[in-house]
């Protein structure tokens, strides 16, 4: 048994295996278009991102960046009767103790409310933004770049402060309890596949032990990121790891079935 190699095996389990392997293939770039799917929005925003997946497993809470441009005093030219009228329009009016509940949940049916008249956030910022935040001015304004504001929805990316819950318990664990038996079932075929190649065994060997630990990182952040915020960026250096070097056994063990016995084997 200590000299079994897969290239040993007849052509016809070869090529089965090499089928196989394929399906592998498909099945990890199948998973990856999911996981970006399933997570693309989670922190509420267009666009595949750190937030969504630390949304996912601690939870994200962040103030719109049109608040706190406002907060902060830009524009500088913006008058004060203007500025309040677009922090009313994101945190509610203000009382007359000058506090504002915080969220409006109005903010899209009055951004362009024609009650307001001139002082209808819509008219506010094609008054005061445009002409820095325009698209046509990207090529020689940065701030046009990062922040354009020439639709509704340009402006909705910026004006909804986020309060992202992460995944329930229960769904996790369940989630948990799914892929870590599949996954690990999967890395351990994988890995004696990779063993009975003809790579050499060191290779070999720091591939199947950094596929196990990326693996092990993932899942062993996925329960505690819900702690601690730092152990998101685990989950995403772990599945990376893991990921990558499964593509890389699944390929390396076709290598080995397709190409011609070693001279002298």
């Amino acid at each position: 048994m200590s000299d079994f190699t897969l290239r040993s095996l007849p052509a016809s389990v070869r090529l089965g295996l090499v089928c196989l392997c394929l399906v592998v293939l498909v099945g990890l770039g199948a998973s990856a278009t999911h996981l970006l799917w399933h997570y693309e929005k989670r922190d509420e925003r267009a666009g595949f991102s750190y937030d969504d997946i630390a949304g996912a497993y601690h939870g994200v809470s962040t103030v719109a960046p049109l608040r706190r441009a406002l907060e902060r005093g830009h524009p500088e030219t913006l008058a004060k009767p203007q500025r309040d009228a677009l922090l009313d329009w994101l945190l509610g009016k203000a009382d007359s103790a000058g506090k504002r509940p915080g969220v409006n949940p109005r903010v899209s049916d009055e951004y362009d409310n024609p009650d307001l008249g001139d002082m209808a956030p819509a008219e506010i910022m094609s008054r005061s933004c445009a002409e820095c935040h325009a698209r046509a001015n990207a090529a020689k304004s940065p701030i046009a770049r990062t922040y354009p504001l020439d639709t509704w929805d340009d402006i909705r990316s910026i004006s909804i402060s986020r309060d992202v819950k992460p995944t329930d318990p229960k769904k996790l664990v369940i989630s948990i309890h799914a892929h870590a038996l599949s996954l690990g079932c999967l890395s351990l075929v994988l890995s004696f596949m990779l063993w009975w190649t003809r790579w050499p065994r060191g290779v070999v060997g720091g591939a199947i032990f950094l596929a196990s630990l990326g693996l092990l990182v993932d899942f062993a952040c996925q329960i505690l990121a819900r702690q601690s915020a730092p152990l998101v960026a685990g989950i995403i250096v772990g599945g990376t790891v893991y990921s990558g070097m499964s593509v890389l056994t699944v390929l390396a063990v076709i290598a080995d079935l397709l190409l011609p016995r070693p001279r002298g084997a």
